[in-house]
């Protein structure tokens, strides 16, 4: 018998948690596959909010898979950072059928080599920082580039997810799947995009931001340098 269909989830400490538990509770869904929770140093993982999850397997454990995903969250550039993580990320990324994340989780993507020349979505705020990776910036919803999948922002996660669900168990079970979730977004408050936002709304959101975007640029500065001197480009 053929080996399930095996899904990774790289995940870590204060992650964004609907980044992660939107696509896994799709991806979990996928025919004869099997998902894999997985952490730098396994164990007890603390996402946004103080949500634990637990009894995470460690990266360095899994041999093989099929899907890679990397959420994001406000210390992904961070992560970025951590050459341990990034180190799995890359070996697990470079042999994957298909190489995946959702929202600033294609920062730490790109920090491991594997948005060279590739299109990639990411959260529109931090979207232009892929720059930093050699990536080409998109800003569609869900992105596809050969075989690396990116979803936008936090909730494009669920779409991303079925996305992927078609592109592995064909549309109709993805459209049962949907059908199943009751997936039919209708938010109270339309502007949950930038050109969608009140010009006051966006920018508050802006002026409460700047501060980490100081900071996030300059972690996305010193991960992309990295990168490129580990792969000996200038």
């Amino acid at each position: 018998m053929s080996k399930p269909f095996r899904t990774v989830f790289a995940i870590y400490d204060d992650m964004t948690h609907l980044d992660f538990t939107g696509p896994h509770q799709v991806l979990c869904r996928l025919p004869n596959s099997e998902t894999v929770v997985a952490s730098r140093d396994g164990g007890d993982v603390i996402a946004e909010g103080n949500l634990v999850i637990g009894r995470t397997e460690t990266l360095a454990s899994i041999d093989r898979c099929d899907l890679l995903c990397v959420p994001g969250g406000v210390t992904a550039t961070q992560w970025a950072l951590d050459e341990a993580f990034v180190e799995e990320i890359r070996r697990l990324g470079e042999r994957a059928t298909y190489v995946t994340s959702v929202c600033t989780g294609s920062l730490i993507l790109g920090a491991a080599g594997l948005l060279q020349d590739k299109r990639a979505a990411c959260h529109w705020a931090w979207r232009d920082l892929l720059s930093e990776f050699g990536a080409i910036l998109d800003e569609e919803r869900v992105v596809r580039d050969g075989n690396i999948f990116t979803g936008g922002g936090v909730t494009a996660g669920i779409d991303f997810a079925l996305t992927m669900v078609a592109e592995i168990a064909g549309d109709a079970y993805a459209k049962a799947l949907t059908l199943g979730y009751e997936y039919a977004p209708s938010p109270p408050y339309p502007g949950g995009r930038p050109e969608l936002a009140e010009p006051e709304v966006l920018a508050a959101y802006h002026a409460r931001m700047e501060g980490l975007m100081e900071v996030r640029r300059a972690e996305a500065k010193q991960a992309g340098a990295r990168m490129r001197a580990q792969a000996g480009r200038p």
